[in-house]
């Protein structure tokens, strides 16, 4: 297997806060009760280039177990990687240890996916939000952390006298903002929201949506947002990654990404978003995508999205595609002219038909 070769990287302006280089996550498969042997391994991330621009909210996308969640762990270094960098204002996390670790964590929140199981249901709200502070009592002295609590309860939208309470008395929504909350108790600079409305009512994830939204704009906040739901990240999101089978396949500014896709998968994605506007949704070409998606422990070589590609040809057996600029893109000036890990990336798709196996 060879890779394709080109001098193309991933192209972002302004000043980036965090830089991500060749990262990759392998857990390692193993056989036998003593002597254990390992067969193999998953490869949860496999590869991801990604910078991240101070002030902006970076989107990631993707199916569920394209590595997503495995990333966003990377970044906070709640999981340690297997290889790559994570460089945070030019120095590099993934070599750090002790208190310096411990002092960078405290620039780097995480709010989780399920409220129902971040919170621990024996803490008050209080003790939830404070707890940040136990861990870096540099950051409020104890006379000042109640005071410190209500605040950040009334900046999320709860009420401040709610801070004696439990989680079992709140729902999902305002159980979310509890843990918004207690991300934002260290006044970091990054947030990376793991599927934060995922697991709420439709009804309110708008308005975590908004609340993150504004909070970005008071607290000057840099999001890494991480959802499956396409129309929730083009709405808060400056630019998009789009990840699949552990590598960003396609990264652009949301309009780019959302209007002018040029990789096959970004476009079967797009397709299957759906459209309120019946005469809209008459005229959009559908694309099924067929066979599944296969198991990170066997990636397929060349192209890890050939298997379900209706443009497959032999070089992408062969060759792992780059995540670049494509070269008849390269130089034109248009929203197409965006990274994609694709071969033969185009940015009008054409919807397989039955001679081409679709």
């Amino acid at each position: 297997m060879t890779e394709a070769t080109t001098e193309e990287r991933p192209v972002t302006t302004g000043e980036a806060i965090l830089e991500v280089r060749d990262l990759v996550k392998h857990y390692p498969l193993t056989q036998g009760i003593v002597f254990k042997k390992q067969v193999g391994a998953v490869k949860a991330v496999d590869g991801v280039d990604l910078d991240l621009i101070a002030g902006e909210t970076l989107g990631i996308v993707g199916e569920s177990g394209c590595g997503k969640s495995t990333l966003a762990k990377l970044i906070v270094q709640l999981e340690r990687p297997t290889a790559g960098t994570i460089r945070y204002k030019g120095e590099d996390i993934t070599r750090l240890s002790g208190r310096a670790l411990k002092a960078v964590r405290r620039n780097i929140q995480m709010v989780f996916q399920d409220p129902y199981t971040s919170l621990n249901p024996r803490m008050t709200v209080g003790d939830i939000i404070g707890e940040p502070y136990e861990i870096h009592p540099e950051a409020a002295p104890k006379g000042s952390r109640r005071r410190k609590v209500q605040e950040l309860l009334d900046v999320v939208g709860l009420n401040p006298e709610y801070i004696n309470r439990y989680p079992h008395q709140f729902s999902g929504g305002q159980r979310q903002r509890i843990g918004i909350a207690r991300g934002l108790a260290l006044r970091p600079e990054i947030i990376v929201a793991d599927e934060p409305v995922s697991a709420l009512d439709v009804s309110v994830q708008a308005q975590v949506v908004n609340l993150l939204d504004r909070l970005q704009s008071d607290f000057g906040l840099t999001y890494v947002f991480i959802a499956h739901d396409l129309s929730i990240v083009r709405h808060i999101s400056d630019r998009v990654g789009v990840m699949y089978l552990g590598r960003v396949v396609e990264l652009g500014r949301d309009e780019e990404i959302y209007d002018h896709p040029t990789h096959p998968y970004t476009q079967a994605l797009l397709s299957a978003v759906p459209v309120p506007d019946p005469e809209a949704r008459e005229h959009r070409e559908r694309i099924i995508l067929h066979g599944d998606v296969p198991s990170p422990a066997n990636i397929p070589s060349g192209c890890r999205f050939r298997t379900r590609c209706w443009k497959a040809r032999e070089r992408c057996e062969l060759e792992v595609p780059l995540l670049a600029v494509p070269a008849e893109f390269r130089s034109a000036k248009g929203p197409a002219r965006h990274p994609s890990a694709c071969h033969f990336a185009e940015e009008k798709h054409v919807v397989p038909g039955p001679e081409d196996g679709g």
